[in-house]
């Protein structure tokens, strides 16, 4: 079997249209690379390289050589980068891109757990919302994500780490805080409610629990939980939001709980995402492994 340096040579060279570039761009020198894959043609019997005056393009055969070689080379990369993470010191870090509901509600605690077990590794958490953490991750974004979407992006690896509860609240003056029976999801759609902005994990899974029914414009839309709680207080409307999230407003009588019929509908599960074939490793894969075993039951 060739080595992975020839392999990744072959590849190289299909991709800058010139063998002298491949060796080149690995530091190798030209009479060398050009003997190997000599050799490597010797072996196996036929040619990988139509060579010219122009350049060096591949064969047929070397084509489909170079397709073969690199999930093997990507594979390679992903086990140095594994093999690395084991290697480093107390400089190790594991940066964090996570939703808001998750960075407020779930994530301290999260934290706190792993770092009291890997006390040496230095965390740096950034908050954004579902959509925009999925999109840095396709777009090339090494850090481990945390998202409370309904959906994941194709191109992601997940990670269950957990459940959430979205809840309707409004202010103690609605008529909605002096109501015994539970809303339906088609008078939530028809009401006017405070919600989320687009790409918030929090907005889609209500959208997508009322996607049936007609939906009333939004009376107001908030970029966090903090302006949610405050305008649904203030008067501006109901608003659904994560239990986690409305507790402390909840506790203080702030706004109040109203119940909502098929609230199962209003469950989300939050994950770790990563870009498929770029497993998490060192800090980050501690961490999804970390939170396998606290994964609560899914709440009935």
């Amino acid at each position: 079997m060739p080595n992975l340096q020839l392999l990744d040579l072959l590849v190289r060279t299909e991709e800058l249209g010139s063998l002298s570039k491949a060796a080149a761009a690995m530091g190798l020198a030209q009479p060398n690379a050009s003997r190997a894959l000599a050799r490597f043609e010797r072996k196996i019997g036929q040619p990988l390289l139509a060579r010219s005056s122009s350049g060096s393009k591949l064969t047929s055969t070397g084509a489909l050589v170079a397709g073969w070689a690199r999930p093997l080379l990507a594979a390679s990369e992903e086990f140095e980068a594994a093999m690395a993470s084991l290697r480093k010191d107390a400089t190790d870090r594991l940066q964090v891109l996570a939703s808001q509901t998750i960075a407020e509600s779930y994530a301290p605690a999260w934290l706190a757990r792993f770092q009291a077990c890997h006390p040496q590794v230095r965390v740096h958490l950034e908050v954004a919302n579902s959509a925009a953490i999925m999109e840095r991750i396709l777009a090339g974004d090494s850090r481990l994500g945390l998202v409370e979407s309904a959906t994941i992006r194709p191109g992601l690896h997940t990670q269950a780490i957990g459940h959430d509860q979205l809840i309707l609240i409004c202010p103690p003056t609605h008529p909605w805080a002096r109501r015994r029976s539970p809303v339906s999801l088609k008078q939530l759609a028809g009401t006017p409610l405070v919600v989320r902005e687009e790409g918030s994990g929090t907005r889609q899974v209500l959208e997508l629990a009322l996607a049936q029914f007609t939906a009333a414009r939004p009376a107001l839309v908030a970029s966090s939980n903090a302006a949610v709680i405050g305008s649904v207080s203030a008067g501006a409307g109901p608003a659904v939001i994560s239990r986690k999230s409305a507790a402390s407003a909840l506790t203080q009588g702030i706004v109040c709980a109203v119940g909502v019929e098929h609230s199962d509908q209003l469950r989300r599960t939050l994950r770790a995402v990563w870009a498929s074939g770029k497993a998490p490793v060192g800090a980050a894969a501690h961490f999804v492994e970390a939170t396998r075993p606290a994964l609560p039951p899914r709440p009935q």
